[in-house]
Formats: C-alpha cells, structure tokens, sequence
C-alpha cells in the first residue's frame, strides 16, 4: 500500500511538474529570414505579395510598424541578435574570425539551455563559431552552397529520396522537432530561413519549389521609387563604384530582369509563409498551439533598385528597416505598435518571455511589455545605426536615427555627411547636410551621435 501510495505521488507531482512548465513557461519559436524588407508582407500594406500566414501572425499578434535592425548586414546583425549588443559592442562581422567567446557565453541560445529550456536550430545560423554543435539540444547549421552556380546552390538537402529547397526542408526540420519535443520542460526553437537572399553566384539569382512557379507569373511590378539617374549620381564615388551597384546590374538593370528578379524574391518570401502555415497546422495537432510564442523578423532590409541599386548595407531605410511580428496566444491580440523596435531588443524579449533575468551587458530592451493591455511607451528616442565591415566593395558607414531625423556619414570620408527630416521625407530623397538653414540640426545630431557612440564604448 505503501509503495503504491509512493508512486501515486510520484506519478501526480511528475504531471503537475509536466502541466507547470508547459504552463508557466511559454514555448518560443523564433523565425528569421534573410532580406526581407518591412514591407514585403500584405499585412505592411503591399496590394501584390501573397503571405496570408505572415499577416494572419500580425493580426492576431503585435505588428512592429517601426522595427529596425542596428546593422544592415546579416553577419553582424545576427550577432546583434543573438547576444542583443550593437555592433560595435560584440565587434563581429564578416572577416573577423570567430565571434569572441565572452559574448557567446552571454548569448541567448547559451543561457536559454541552462534555464531548462528544450533548445533546437536550424538553418543559417550566420555567424562563424565553432562550438554551433554545443549551443542547442538539436542544431544543424545550413545555408546556400556557393560552389554551385545554379539553383544547387538552394537544392541540396533531401527529404528522404527527393532533393528540396533549404526552404522546405527548414520547415520540415522544424514540424519533426515540435512533433518529437519533450512534454516534461517547454522549448525554444530558432529557425533561420536562408530565403529570400539571392544565390549571389547564380545568374538566375532567385529559385523556389515548383509550386510556386504560376504565383506572380502574371504580376506587373511597378518601377521602385527613387529610380531615376539624379538619385543614383547624388551618391559619392565609392558607393556609386561599390557592390550596391554590382548586385544592381546582377538583378534590376534591364526591365526583363528586374521583373524577373522580383517574381523570384516574391516567391521565395511567398514559400516561407506557406511553411509557417504548416508549422502552425503541426502545433494545433500537437495541442502546442495555446502555449507557443511566435517572433518573426529579418535580419537586415533590401533595396529593390531604388537609387539604382541594390543589396542592403547602406544607412537608409530600405537597409535598416524589417518586418517585426511578436504573437502569443496568451495575451492581447491585433495591436500595432509605432514605437522604434531593434534587433538587439529579440534577446531580452525571449528572457522575458521565458522569466529569466537578462545579462547586463545587453543593450536591447524587452519587447514582451507590448503584450500586455495597458503596455507602456518602450521610451527609445533614437538608435545607432552602423556598418563597421571595413572592405573596399562596401563602404563603411554610422549614424543615428530618431523617430524624426536621421543622420550618417561615411567613416572613410566622414565629411561626406547626409541629414534628412523624415516626417517630411520618408523616402530621403533630400538631403540637408549642406543646406545653410539646417546646419544647426547637423550639429545636434553629428553630436547626439558622437554621445551615444561614446556610452557604447564604456
């Protein structure tokens, strides 16, 4: 009797145990893609793109109009990500070596494995460090093979006997892992789509499943804002020399290819979405779907030929701006925040989320307050905004952003300065550096950006 008693105990707290954690701690999937600019989702206000399942996440969850990323380029804003400090702080981007392994040990993969979190990764994991393997439970680090010259660059991977996009078969990777998760503690899954990046060495570019071969097919694209020459000449030499311009020529330079290169970006956004769907369907299936977060965003924006360029890199809003989505089925739904949100602010975000209490060299703040009905204002006024790479292809650039204005300036030629008032000019197209009756808003801001420049270096 006794011994029965005894496991009958057992038995009771290991499911209270179970319920508890499952309860009390949400499961978090984070989803990154790689280039999608903030308004290549329907929800944004885009008439021509298909991502039903991206905008149904936006409309029941909280939609971020004003997110940014601090650096315009995947390396370092995926360290930005993962150990939530600018780039300036962790001091990883391209050509670095590895990333130093004091901000990997305070990285939130690092720390949400030791909180009893089930970790797992999959896809481009986007920055070079060699213990990949130990930072989750489950992790397999992907992307496109640039040895090959043809969409093998994208189809590698299989699924049993049949060759699939890294799409489809992240998706894939991610509906196993909810399926097989342990019950008894919650997990946190990351997910880092490689789409809808171009296969840089390929002269298609862009490829998809064949599935998706008739979406867009009888699309128009309208010709990007700022395409005229004068926008493209109002850049100094090294930009108007560098690989904005290259990549532009790859991809948007005649008619043909620029509808073709947007048929292709559209369709591989449009095949992400129809896996979130999926992985959605599984987490109903599961019963996990009232107990799981969901973050979605990119990792940096993307010029579609506006001032006759393209890639990211540069200080302007088609670089620095992304898609942001927080849904959790808990708390309050269909809200639009306007406040500025960053990339460095996913880490304390997931802490939240999770209850566990951020490092304090963390720079981003905790977006989990928007969840709550009576959230607060975040009370950013402004961000640095940088790309420290120091290549010749790619010029380096800093500066800083407010809700209003914008300042940044060219770190090799940091007399090259530009201004804009982006209440009046959203698209940047003018620029006040040199206009007399501006010169005392140039000062403020060259001077609020040399003084957070200077608190980021304590």
């Amino acid at each position: 009797m006794v011994r029965i008693l005894l496991f009958s105990i057992t038995f009771f707290l290991s499911i209270v145990s179970s319920v508890f954690s499952q309860e009390s701690r949400p499961n978090i999937i984070f989803i990154l893609t790689d280039d999608q600019r903030w308004d290549a989702l329907g929800f944004s206000g885009n008439s021509l793109i298909h991502t039903p399942e991206m905008d149904r996440l936006a409309a029941e969850g909280v939609f971020f109009e004003n997110a940014f990323v601090t650096t315009p380029i995947c390396a370092a804003s995926r360290a930005s990500i993962l150990t939530g400090t600018y780039e300036r702080t962790h001091g990883y981007t391209f050509g670095q070596g590895e990333i130093k392994q004091p901000f990997i040990d305070q990285s939130y993969p690092a720390l949400m494995g030791n909180s009893g979190y089930h970790t797992a990764f999959f896809g481009k994991f986007g920055v070079n460090y060699s213990g990949f393997e130990g930072l989750f439970d489950i992790g397999e680090n992907y992307d496109r093979l640039d040895r090959y010259k043809d969409r093998r660059g994208y189809f590698y991977k299989t699924l049993g006997k049949d060759t699939v996009h890294l799409t489809r078969y992240t998706g894939q990777k991610a509906i196993e892992f909810i399926r097989e998760a342990p019950q008894e503690k919650p997990f946190m899954l990351s997910l880092s789509f490689s789409a809808p990046h171009a296969h840089d060495p390929a002269e298609e570019q862009y490829f998809w499943e064949k599935e998706f071969d008739s979406l867009y097919a009888s699309t128009h694209f309208p010709a990007p804002p700022l395409s005229d020459l004068e926008y493209f000449e109002a850049q100094p030499p090294y930009v108007r020399q560098g690989e904005n311009r290259n990549r532009w020529y790859w991809r948007f330079d005649t008619e043909e290819k620029y509808q073709r290169s947007m048929r292709g970006y559209f369709r591989m956004i449009s095949e992400i979405d129809h896996e979130i769907g999926l992985i959605r369907k599984e987490l109903e299936k599961q019963g996990k779907d009232k107990n799981t977060v969901i973050i979605f965003t990119s990792d940096n924006g993307y010029f579609y030929g506006e001032r006759q360029l393209a890639g990211k890199w540069l200080m302007y809003d088609n670089s620095l701006r992304v898609p942001m989505i927080i849904y959790d089925p808990r708390s309050v739904q269909g809200r639009k925040v306007k406040d500025m949100v960053l990339n460095i602010d996913i880490a304390p975000t997931l802490f939240d989320l999770a209850g566990i209490d951020k490092p304090k060299s963390w720079q981003g703040l905790s977006l989990a307050g928007f969840l709550e009905e009576n959230s607060t204002d975040l009370g950013r006024e402004d961000f640095i905004c940088e790309h420290l790479w120091q290549v010749d292809i790619i010029a380096p650039s800093e500066g800083i952003r407010t809700k209003t204005w914008k300042y940044f300036r060219y770190i090799n030629d940091p007399l090259h300065e530009e201004l804009y008032d982006l209440e009046s000019d959203p698209l940047e197209k003018n620029n006040l550096a040199l206009n007399p009756a501006f010169q005392d808003r140039l000062s403020e801001m060259r001077g609020k950006f040399e003084d957070r420049e200077k608190e980021l270096r304590k």
